[in-house]
């Protein structure tokens, strides 16, 4: 895997290039801040569920995660601008640097090559990532549309995850399934992991943002209490025994000292925990979709990424 995912930097960058040096900087501007690349990862490790034994990803396998990963990092462009975020993975973020029009084209440019690079793999995979950028876009326009809001329901934020994080990790494993071409009860398999993984993965994230340190997460604790987007565990809260004392500090800006005793209120309640719990269950479904799989690399792969995920938020939450 640690070849294939070299090959994938090596793609991404190429992909990103252009004739223009600075258009060039500011579309690789990221990828050459890194990132842990898991939707490339799992259209890889997807395709792999084809062989019982470890073999180099093929090209079609490797283009597809390039063209996933060119999304995720289009959209990055774009929240930042929408959040008027000043840093991404410990860089200045895009639109700090360069400002918001650019970040806005540059984001537009990653998605575009993405589009060329999944035509390139056929009909169902270009119509496939199309649809996948609708639904990210259907995502988080549900969730500014419930910014600050402290009646949002664990439906409405089921739905905004569902879109702007699970669509992109279920169309990941989904691609890799197709240009491997296996069994279409594989692939809905592999579909039904990657969402269950991504719905998990989003709400693992949301809890972070409550218990890990700020130089773990690279903002402060309680970011999205900031930003006025109140997340599963804070919704949890809410609805408890201590949901009218947080409701007093919400529904509006929050300075500093507001923020971090409303992310107190909420550690201290049992609103992590219920969350993590939830993220388990779906972490549950995708392990049970995987089970529907033939042993092979690709699978204990994909398993250990689940596994891996709640074993990193149990852990930051008893600390």
């Amino acid at each position: 895997m640690a070849a294939d995912l070299e090959r994938i930097e090596t793609q991404l960058m190429a992909a990103a290039s252009t004739a223009d040096p600075t258009l060039t900087e500011i579309t690789t501007h990221l990828i050459a801040a890194g990132g842990k690349r898991v939707r490339p990862g799992f259209t890889i490790a997807a395709a792999a569920t084809a062989f019982s034994t470890d073999a180099p990803a093929s090209q079609s396998s490797v283009t597809g995660g390039v063209a996933v990963e060119l999304v995720h990092l289009g959209s990055l462009y774009h929240d930042d601008v929408m959040d008027e975020a000043e840093v991404r993975r410990t860089v200045d973020s895009v639109n700090a640097r360069w400002g918001n029009l650019r970040a806005i084209l540059a984001g537009d440019f990653l998605l575009a090559r993405a589009s060329e690079l999944a035509a390139s793999l056929g009909v169902e995979v270009a119509g496939l990532l199309a649809a996948t950028i609708g639904r990210l876009c259907e995502g988080q326009l549900l969730e500014l549309q419930h910014a600050f809001d402290v009646n949002r329901s664990e439906e409405l934020y089921l739905r905004s995850i569902d879109g702007k994080t699970a669509s992109l990790l279920a169309a990941s494993c989904r691609i890799g399934g197709l240009v491997a071409d296996l069994p279409r009860d594989q692939i809905d398999a592999l579909t039904s992991f990657g969402h269950s993984y991504g719905m998990a993965f989003q709400i693992v994230d949301d809890v972070l943002d409550l218990v890990a340190s700020e130089e773990d997460m690279g903002k402060p604790v309680g970011h999205d209490i900031e930003e006025g987007v109140y997340t599963l565990p804070v919704l949890f809260t809410l609805d408890g025994d201590h949901g009218n004392e947080l409701r007093a500090l919400l529904g509006g800006a929050v300075e500093p000292d507001q923020r971090d005793r409303a992310a107190a209120m909420v550690r201290d309640g049992d609103g992590i925990e219920r969350a993590i719990e939830r993220a388990s269950e779906y972490a549950s479904r995708g392990r049970t979709a995987l089970a529907m799989l033939p042993s092979s690399p690709g699978v204990v792969g994909l398993s250990a990424a689940a596994d891996y995920l709640l074993d990193s938020v149990e852990a930051a939450a008893s600390v």
